[in-house]
């Protein structure tokens, strides 16, 4: 376009640039694979679709191994992000999963287990994918949902909590898994849980491998809203086994955690079934009206005011990510070959985790680390 003004001579070149990294070779439609799509913006007033505006959705679709991350899903996160983030159209990102049960429960530990564990290096450069995947959901110039479909969990807790807001299923549980099983939260959530959390819940977050029901967690401010997707009889449910209904019994908060005795057996044979029957409509409707209320933002102003509250979560992540790898990487050859052997090989042994008293004992004896002294406290094939 030609310059007015009285600066029509100055040189102008017209068109538009492509400024779109990558192609589609890292998506996909057939699991485990990432899938990348662009959906219109609707005006939930009228329910029109608004022309040549859309979300961008970058969806984990591993749902078999609870959408847990292969290597080559990691690079399709990154590429939609990246594209999401150059893309004129693309108002917000919206992050999710496929199915009912998960958002993401972390790397694929079959992987890990069977590849990349003992070959640290290995492991080094798979940890150079997840920090940039980690850098992508940070650095992407639009803001990002994180639609929690389902349980949030581990390496999936640590991208999730990289995203903007987060809008939740009321069936998900959020928690970490690796001293249990092998490593350290060090994706993120070391970085992250003690700025959503107060010092002391993140840190027993971290460490104890517990599991807490959205409730609880929308309590303590991880998330942004809970919503019920358990629709039976035409009426909305309530997740049937944690406590909603009541604040505070003898003494103690109870709201949002999970019954205890014939309450929560009761619970879960809803959930049994229910649960692949769950309605996403009130989850989506909740997305929509942050996606419209974004839409009716100065873009400029908008992505400003994220970045800079997203500089607070990016200090310490930047600060530690690039240590951060190095052990994980070399604590492959360690902690993570028992855990995650145990973890893969529950069906053949029948255990999850090693047997961490002997393992103990062990080190207290100052015994080499070698295959000798893992097979002692890794379980055992059953007949």
């Amino acid at each position: 376009m030609s310059l007015t003004g009285g600066l029509e001579w100055v040189p102008r070149e017209d068109g538009k640039k492509d400024h779109l990294l990558h192609t589609d070779v890292h998506w996909g439609t057939e699991a485990p694979c990432t899938v990348y799509e662009k959906k219109p913006i609707v005006d939930p007033k009228t329910g029109k679709e608004v022309d040549g505006l859309y979300t961008a959705w970058i969806r984990l679709n591993n749902p078999r191994q609870y959408n847990s991350y292969t290597t080559e899903m990691v690079k399709g996160v990154i590429a939609g992000f990246e594209n999401a983030s150059l893309d004129r159209s693309v108002v917000a990102v919206v992050f999710t999963g496929t199915g009912p049960y998960a958002f993401c429960t972390g790397g694929n530990t079959k992987e890990y287990s069977e590849y990349y564990s003992m070959r640290p290096d290995e492991y080094g450069q798979y940890m150079e994918l997840f920090n940039h995947m980690v850098d992508s959901i940070l650095m992407c110039k639009k803001p990002v949902i994180c639609r929690v479909n389902g349980m949030r969990v581990a390496g999936g807790q640590e991208i999730g909590m990289a995203c903007d807001i987060a809008i939740s299923s009321d069936l998900a549980i959020f928690g970490q898994a690796g001293p249990r099983h092998g490593s350290a939260p060090d994706g993120g959530s070391s970085d992250f849980l003690p700025w959503f959390l107060n010092m002391e819940d993140a840190m027993w977050n971290c460490v104890s491998c517990e599991m807490w029901s959205a409730y609880k967690m929308k309590a303590k401010n991880l998330i942004s809203k809970v919503v019920p997707v358990l629709k039976i009889d035409g009426k909305w449910v309530r997740n049937p086994t944690v406590e909603t209904e009541t604040y505070v019994r003898d003494g103690e908060i109870v709201y949002g955690e999970f019954k205890t005795g014939e309450a929560f057996k009761e619970g879960r044979a809803i959930l049994k079934e229910y649960q692949d029957k769950a309605d996403f409509e009130l989850l989506d409707r909740e997305v929509d009206k942050i996606v419209w209320t974004f839409t009716n933002l100065f873009p400029g102003c908008l992505i400003k005011s994220i970045d800079s509250v997203r500089a607070k979560k990016k200090f310490f992540w930047d600060y530690s990510k690039n240590y951060n790898r190095h052990w994980l990487a070399a604590n492959m050859a360690g902690e993570a070959f028992l855990g995650f052997a145990a973890f893969n090989t529950k069906k053949i042994t029948g255990m999850d985790t090693i047997d961490f008293i002997k393992f103990r004992q062990n080190i207290a004896d100052c015994k080499i680390w070698d295959y000798n002294m893992y097979a002692e406290v890794l379980g055992k094939p059953q007949k």
